[in-house]
């Protein structure tokens, strides 16, 4: 058997809002709480776990998931509507915009623990850029 990824353990202020949180702009559902886990699944099977740890030892993590054009569409419906700011680049320097990475499109939000997330339709590299001849 090869490696797979399986789960991940996300540190949380409050785990219910931070999984609550991602699952309404990913179109997801939480699963049920699990020992002190708040678990969302992907669709490839990996499970984000949230875990609510004192503030202070929350450590900013990335975590980007790729979806479809419709499903970003209706991810960058939610965000709007829910009010979350969101930017074309990591470093939130063009905020309200999205990019187009690759021939697809992307956007960076943050968790309410802080944590940067990132939804995109196309993999980093998957469109090379032609060589201008």
């Amino acid at each position: 058997m090869s490696a797979e990824l399986n789960h991940l353990i996300v540190h949380a202020r409050d785990n219910r809002e931070s999984a609550d949180f991602l699952a309404r702009i990913l179109g997801l559902e939480t699963g049920p709480e699990w020992g002190p886990f708040i678990p969302l699944t992907t669709a490839n099977g990996v499970t984000l776990d949230f875990a609510t740890v004192p503030a202070e030892s929350i450590a900013l993590q990335h975590y980007a998931f790729l979806i479809s054009e419709e499903e970003f569409d209706a991810a960058l419906a939610r965000i709007e509507g829910g009010g979350t700011a969101y930017f074309a680049d990591p470093h939130r320097e063009q905020p309200g915009e999205i990019n187009r990475n690759d021939g697809g499109r992307g956007l960076y939000f943050m968790d309410p623990a802080g944590h940067g997330m990132e939804i995109l339709t196309r993999p980093y590299g998957s469109h090379p850029e032609p060589d201008g001849d």
